[in-house]
């Protein structure tokens, strides 16, 4: 790959698509006393570049911090397959109580009976 030996590794590949490498430019500094120290954002750049199975560039976008404003980025979110309430969870969390007490007694229990 030619570019990689140019820009040098990228910051991130797609793990969906293998021909798309991600490289981000990112450059803060200290802002004054009067904001408490808070990092302020000079520089913000995103390159994407997308080739084909022989590595040759097929395209490229860049982002600078006003274009990624203009983003929209979706409020949804996916389902979380675990629930409290699911078998799994119930078995896991009997496991557990047997391994932090095997006898089968609480603490407490285990006081009163002495």
């Amino acid at each position: 790959m030619m570019l990689k030996k140019i820009l040098g590794p990228p910051s991130t590949e797609s793990i969906f698509d293998n021909n798309l490498m991600i490289y981000i430019e990112r450059k803060t500094t200290r802002s004054t006393f009067k904001s408490l120290g808070k990092k302020k954002i000079i520089v913000n750049n995103i390159l994407l570049l997308e080739t084909d199975k022989n590595g040759l560039l097929i395209a490229k976008k860049f982002y600078n911090t006003d274009q990624m404003n203009d983003l929209k980025i979706t409020k949804k979110t996916t389902a979380s397959l675990y629930k409290k309430d699911a078998f799994i969870y119930d078995f896991i969390r009997t496991l557990r109580r047997k391994i932090e007490d095997p006898i089968g007694q609480s603490k407490t229990k285990r006081r009163k009976n002495r």
